[in-house]
């Protein structure tokens, strides 16, 4: 298994859960960015107060590839790593279940930030990010 730079414990509730007894497909959305918002806070940005000081990332594109499904009451780990690419900053997310450590699902994720207003590169998250950074 590949190294991460930040990973996330979480359980799935019964209410994610479809018709089929598996975690509906939209519901990885929440998973990988509620790690992604955990992960800013682990290096001490907080979301909200980003947005509250006019800096905005958001979401640009998003690629999702489901392999393995989970279901109710199953632990996984959602991991995560950061790369730069001029102006955006490209998630690589995973999910795997903790039982066995199958790949669940793999997404890429690339966010731009908005700045006032603005299209713009962030200073503070090419700082904060940059030791995340892979050459």
């Amino acid at each position: 298994m590949k190294e991460y730079v930040f990973e996330l414990k979480m359980k799935v509730r019964d209410y994610e859960c479809d018709l089929q007894g598996i975690v509906n497909n939209a519901n990885y959305q929440h998973y990988i960015e509620h790690t992604r918002h955990e992960f800013l806070t682990s290096v001490g940005l907080s979301f909200s107060k980003l947005h509250d000081e006019g800096v905005d990332p958001v979401v640009a594109r998003l690629t999702m590839s489901f392999k393995t499904p989970l279901r109710s009451g199953e632990e996984f780990v959602s991991k995560l790593n950061v790369q730069k690419d001029g102006i955006k900053y490209i998630f690589l997310q995973d999910i795997y279940r903790l039982s066995d450590m199958k790949v669940v699902m793999k997404a890429v994720v690339e966010c731009v930030c908005v700045v006032n207003g603005r299209l713009s590169t962030s200073e503070l998250f090419d700082t904060v990010f940059a030791p995340y950074f892979k050459s």
